[in-house]
């Protein structure tokens, strides 16, 4: 009669199964195994992804990056501007008070280089821009009373009526009258901008380093009354021309004043601590901020109107302003050495430099000629095995080649019987003992040709193999 086929374990068997090679491969531990593989070309390989790694660490992270110092970014910042100069247009002379918006001197400002004035404007009705969408008109029947326009000039009467010039008509709207394109006039104040000088006063803290400096020097004898800026002779003289700025910021001044722009004046502040404090100055950049080759938001302009009373009416005078927007920006960072990061990037450094040995594994386990002899050589697992009640302990000693205590003598020649001889002793065995002389194993092994098998005790992972089988029957390779 057939004996049953064993029925396949079930699925909570299966897991059992598993979760118990898992606990039991948890607590395995690893221990580095040294081969010395004599190979030249692997050896150029080594030695030159270290040298790489070293390089990287000793010239970028260290000298470069100074990854030894302890650094701090973004300092506490004062800015103080202030513009001199006057400029002529074709109807008057034109002062600081009056070209220059806002006048408090601070990190932004605006130079007002161009400008279109509607004057005499009056609270009235007129005829609305023709730059506003369906205000052109034929009859009052194209006109809706009460319609307002968010970006229109007023209030709709509901009138059709002729245009400030030409024969077209537009809507008449209640509002400041007449509308900035009825009666505009532009005028161009750009002629002796170049020449306006700009003063910034910069100052700054570095807080963790209780660090502060700025961009001008303690000098007597009027020194600032006299100098402009220049980067080599003149570098704690921050007085700047505005031809100067616009052409360090690489565009063309007159389109720039007809156009309006924003330039910007970036301060920064690299300060290595560690030297003396002479050594950390100011560098100035410039460059436009406004995207020039996109027209709709190249450019810059803004309105502001002046107003006064003729005969007892409020009248105004409407100012559409083109000019430069200068932006002064400052930023920087602050390093000193410190010990904890010195030690972070030199463990680091060594760490990294390991990575030569993970790579060269790598290509002696896949593209070298002997990499089945050489994972051979490189993965052993040693197994504990079951020993019986009469076996003793083995120390890590003996593992590493050097030999115990043994509690029986050993023979040279498994073949024979063995037999103690000792002063005034002697001791006969039945059975030769189950293992030979011990001799020492060394801790690294030279590899130049296979071997065909490995020692008692130890099991190559090959991958055909599932489980170690022991010939050592007292337990001499257990850990």
């Amino acid at each position: 009669m057939a004996a049953a086929e064993p029925k396949p374990p079930t699925g909570a068997v299966a897991a059992r199964r598993l979760a118990q090679s898992c606990w039991s491969a948890f607590w395995d531990y690893e221990t580095p195994k040294v081969i010395v593989v004599k190979n030249r070309r692997l050896g150029i390989v080594y030695r030159a992804v270290q040298l790489l790694i070293l390089l990287y660490f000793v010239w970028y992270v260290f000298i470069v990056q100074k990854s030894y110092q302890d650094s701090e970014t973004g300092p506490e910042s004062s800015v103080i501007t202030k513009v001199k100069g006057i400029t002529l247009s074709e109807h008057k002379v034109w002062d600081v008070e009056e070209y220059v918006k806002p006048p408090e001197g601070g990190s932004v400002f605006s130079i007002i280089t161009r400008i279109e004035v509607t004057p005499f404007q009056t609270l009235g009705t007129c005829a609305e821009s023709m730059r506003v969408s369906n205000a052109t008109c034929d009859s009052d029947e194209d006109c809706v009373a009460g319609q307002l326009d968010m970006l229109g000039n007023g209030l709709r009467t509901g009138r059709c009526v002729p245009y400030y010039h030409g024969s077209s008509k537009t809507c008449e709207v209640s509002g400041w009258c007449p509308v900035e394109d009825g009666a505009s006039v532009s005028q161009f104040l750009g002629t002796m901008a170049p020449n306006f000088t700009i003063l910034i006063k910069n100052s700054i803290h570095y807080p963790k380093f209780q660090f502060s400096k700025g961009n001008i020097e303690n000098r007597k004898g009027g020194y600032l009354k006299h100098c402009t800026f220049h980067e080599v002779s003149d570098l704690y003289c921050p007085i700047f021309k505005l031809g100067y700025i616009v052409e360090q910021a690489g565009e063309n001044f007159t389109e720039l004043a007809h156009t309006g722009g924003v330039i910007g004046v970036i301060i920064n502040w690299d300060c290595d601590l560690d030297l003396s404090a002479s050594e950390c100055n100011p560098k100035y950049s410039f460059r436009r901020l406004d995207p020039k080759h996109i027209p709709a938001s190249s450019g810059y302009n803004f309105r502001f109107a002046k107003y006064y009373k003729i005969n007892g009416s409020i009248t105004r005078t409407l100012i559409k302003a083109y000019g430069i927007r200068i932006d002064v920006i400052v930023h920087g960072q602050a390093g000193k050495f410190s010990l904890i990061p010195t030690i972070i990037n030199l463990a680091t450094a060594l760490t990294s430099i390991g990575v030569g040995s993970f790579l060269c594994d790598w290509i002696l386990l896949t593209f070298m000629n002997k990499n089945k002899v050489y994972s051979h050589k490189k993965f052993d697992k040693v197994c504990t095995p079951r020993h019986s009640s009469g076996s003793w302990p083995v120390t890590l000693a003996l593992v590493l080649g050097q030999a115990p205590p043994q509690p029986y003598p050993c023979s040279p020649d498994p073949g024979q019987a063995g037999q103690l001889q000792g002063e005034g002793q002697s001791q006969a065995w039945a059975v030769p003992p189950p293992w030979p002389c011990p001799t020492s194993a060394p801790s690294e092994q030279m590899v130049d040709a296979p071997e065909r098998s490995a020692g008692p005790g130890l099991c190559a992972s090959e991958p055909s193999q599932q489980d170690c089988v022991l010939t050592d029957a007292r337990g001499l390779a257990q850990l």
